[in-house]
């Protein structure tokens, strides 16, 4: 018993209620959840806001969205030492890295269904066009993809990392 007491469990519960759901982020990457819906009006508001930028990043600004808002809600909830609330930002950055890891990938095969429809250019493609990596759609991919799995570890982990 003073085991569990030295192990604090209580500091665990987060961990064991966020591991079943980035394992469901992970195993169902490309298939879209109620969050997307969330994501992808964070993701479109990006790329107003980057507006001003140019059109390089205003295009990236999507994607740059989708990954400045849960950081600052991480940073956030780390400044003040709240373990929940930086595990619960860093799921879901850790979820929105797996979105954008399948819209990277799809620079090329542009399969995708885009908001706005065929009126609209893919983010992905054109910034990789424009950087001469779209070739490299699927390795991007699988980058953003790897960062996601990372911060998902270092979620659950966190426990082990913040001591109180």
């Amino acid at each position: 018993m003073e085991l569990l007491n030295s192990i604090n469990l209580k500091r665990w519960i987060p961990s064991l209620i966020i591991l079943p759901i980035a394992v469901y982020f992970v195993l169902n990457r490309g298939h879209y959840t109620l969050i997307d819906n969330a994501d992808l009006v964070i993701h479109e508001a990006g790329h107003a806001v980057f507006s001003i930028f140019g059109r390089f990043i205003y295009t990236l600004g999507g994607t740059l969205m989708q990954i400045i808002l849960p950081s600052i809600i991480v940073w956030y909830f780390l400044i003040n030492r709240y373990l929940t609330g930086t595990q619960f930002g860093l799921l879901w950055l850790g979820q929105n890295l797996v979105n954008i890891s399948v819209y990277a990938a799809d620079a090329r095969a542009r399969i995708l269904p885009l908001l706005g429809g065929n009126k609209v250019y893919h983010d992905w493609n054109w910034i990789l066009s424009k950087t001469g990596l779209l070739e490299y759609d699927s390795e991007i991919g699988i980058l953003f993809f790897s960062l996601a799995i990372i911060i998902f570890l270092i979620t659950i982990f966190l426990p082990l990392i913040i001591k109180d």
